[in-house]
């Protein structure tokens, strides 16, 4: 048998990308340490663990993200490498160079590369310098909204604004007029600190409805470099992936060109791991957008269609093995798309809506596949984000990989919070998804346009009795079963399933607060985490006015005025820690 790459591996971070680490590295004979908060300590990637230890306490700030921690606990477990998983420290140089610092190997590329490529500004200069297209654009922070006014007459509008530090669609805000810079620039920028602790703007020239297209790049220690095809990562909200597949619908030079462009722009930094060249596409021409030093959360579609564990490969080469193939090994096949199945209310922006699952039913069946550290019961905090599961489906077309999808939500069961899985279901047969034409400003329309019912209405599986749903009974008639769900229960129903004249059911109680103006009082429509408050006593505002910013499961939700008038009094400070429907202002009407 070969040897383990390491005798033991600390992975940094939690839930399903901490199992998937984890199981690859099971796979090649390494022991794996778990670590938690408390909030996490129940979550299955500690049960999953060979060993696990506590950080500290839910805040990432005070757990997933203190460094000290996080490595007297690796000196602790006696690790000997330390995966960061995606998120929290994976794209972190100096963290990086703290690992190495402490005889520890760290499972990503050198730091020198996190850096090169960590910095926006920083990495559109080395692509131009490498030859690789980007989009038109600055190469230099921009000060204020007058500098992003004189770049929207060079460039045109509509007008990007993006945090240099940043990723992920956090610090990036986007101005269709030159009346709408100076809030894009403020909020950018607030976005930006808040996220990044790195306020620096920069401005692009933003495409309308381009293709989001990845190219997915492994490469070791050794000079040898390899892309594993690309991934359509288009379907989109708030800047966000909800929706993946592999291969994307591209002409042929495209393809050909930034397949090229990425594996230069690898071979420019001397990359040696994992990692993701993201481009924006359109029509024939294609741009450089970012890339990812990291694993991804979407890499999954990569791996259902070329067969090659990402991640195994991602270990090995950290530990100075070679890659296991060639370019020329590489045979993509069928097609695969990833699903994110997110705690959030697409009816109502997507917002996000932490809670306990009720019930919690994964499908199977052939060509499914589902990363997920999810179990009834399971409490989605507002400490992290809202991802809940990534759902995958393989299929030796893209028409049998739909219907596969398709199939899969149906068997799909999470009850106890609003999730996204009637939203994807409803995108299965829209015709810009159909077809493959979509881009990344189709999803956000097309949400806009489900009712409450039809963005939240729960999943029934056939496979689960009841599916979570407690007002359904099964009848049989002429030896016919049929299961009938009741609107308006009138009675009680037992454990055992039988209808019963009983004391009247309590009705159900909503999965979380409403937030409707309460009179004069603007209400926290969620728990979260005031980052501003840009109003004050005495300050005039108008209808839709942004008064409050609250960060929320890693999203920055925005406030807005219900009415126009007068801020009579401000209930809340910025640092504050607020429940769903706590006032946060007053607002006094306009004398009419």
């Amino acid at each position: 048998m070969t040897e383990p790459p390491f005798r033991r591996i600390l992975v940094a971070n939690r839930g399903e990308i901490a199992i998937r680490v984890m199981r690859s590295a099971k796979e090649l004979g390494c022991e794996t340490v778990a670590v938690y908060s408390e909030a996490d300590r129940g979550a299955l990637h500690v049960r999953y663990a060979d060993s696990a230890y506590l950080l500290g306490p839910a805040a990432p700030a005070q757990s997933y993200l203190h460094a000290e921690r996080l490595l007297e606990v690796a000196a602790r477990a006696e690790a000997d490498a330390i995966h960061p998983g995606y998120g929290f420290f994976a794209e972190n140089a100096s963290f990086a160079r703290r690992v190495i610092a402490a005889g520890m190997t760290w499972i990503g590329p050198h730091p020198d590369a996190i850096d090169a490529m960590g910095d926006k500004i920083r990495a559109r200069a080395a692509m131009v310098a490498a030859g690789v297209p980007v989009v038109p654009g600055g190469s230099a922070a921009i000060a204020d909204a007058e500098d992003a006014a004189a770049a929207a007459r060079t460039y045109g509008l509509p007008l990007a604004l993006k945090a240099s530090g940043g990723g992920g669609g956090k610090g990036l805000k986007i101005a269709h007029s030159i009346d709408e810079l100076a809030a894009a620039f403020s909020t950018a920028q607030r976005e930006a600190t808040a996220y990044f602790g790195n306020p620096a703007i920069y401005v692009e020239r933003y495409l309308e409805n381009p293709k989001h297209i990845e190219l997915q790049i492994v490469a070791d220690k050794h000079g040898h470099i390899a892309h594993v095809g690309e991934r359509d990562c288009s379907l989109q909200r708030r800047h966000q992936k909800v929706w993946e597949e592999a291969p994307p619908q591209l002409p042929e030079a495209v393809r050909a060109g930034l397949r090229a462009a990425g594996l230069q722009a690898a071979r420019a930094i001397a990359y040696d791991s994992v990692g993701t060249i993201e481009y924006l596409v359109s029509g024939d021409a294609f741009y450089f957008l970012e890339m990812n030093t990291r694993i991804q959360v979407e890499h999954t579609v990569s791996e259902e269609i070329s067969g090659i564990d990402l991640v195994r490969e991602q270990i090995l080469v950290a530990a100075g093995r070679p890659l296991s193939f060639s370019q020329a090994d590489v045979q993509l096949r069928g097609h695969a798309i990833e699903v994110r199945v997110n705690a959030e209310d697409p009816a109502a922006g997507f917002r996000p809506a932490p809670g306990t699952l009720s019930a919690y039913h994964e499908p199977g069946g052939f060509g499914v596949r589902v990363d997920s550290a999810a179990y009834p019961g399971f409490t989605i905090t507002p400490d992290y984000d809202s991802l809940i599961a990534k759902l995958i489906v393989r299929g030796r077309t893209r028409d049998e990989a739909l219907a596969r999808l398709g199939r899969a939500i149906d068997e799909y069961v999470i009850a106890g919070v609003p999730t996204t899985l009637p939203m994807l279901r409803a995108l299965i047969d829209y015709p810009p998804v159909i077809d493959a034409s979509y881009g990344t400003a189709t999803l956000e329309p097309f949400a806009a346009t489900l009712g409450g019912a039809a963005a939240n209405g729960a999943a029934a599986s056939s496979l689960v009795p009841d599916a979570g749903d407690e007002a359904t009974i099964q009848v049989e008639v002429d030896g016919r079963l049929f299961r009938v769900r009741f609107v308006d229960l009138p009675f009680a129903r037992p454990a055992n399933g039988t209808a019963a004249a009983s004391k009247p059911a309590a009705k159900a109680r909503p999965a979380r607060a409403s937030a409707v103006p309460a009179g004069d009082d603007v209400l926290a429509p969620m728990h979260g985490v005031v980052v501003e408050i840009p109003v004050a006593a005495g300050s005039v505002v108008n209808a839709g006015d942004v008064v409050a910013v609250i960060e929320a499961m890693k999203m920055m939700n925005e406030i807005h005025a219900h009415k126009a008038g007068t801020v009579e009094a401000v209930r809340v400070a910025a640092g504050d820690t607020v429940e769903a429907r706590t006032p946060l202002l007053a607002i006094r009407s306009a004398a009419t």
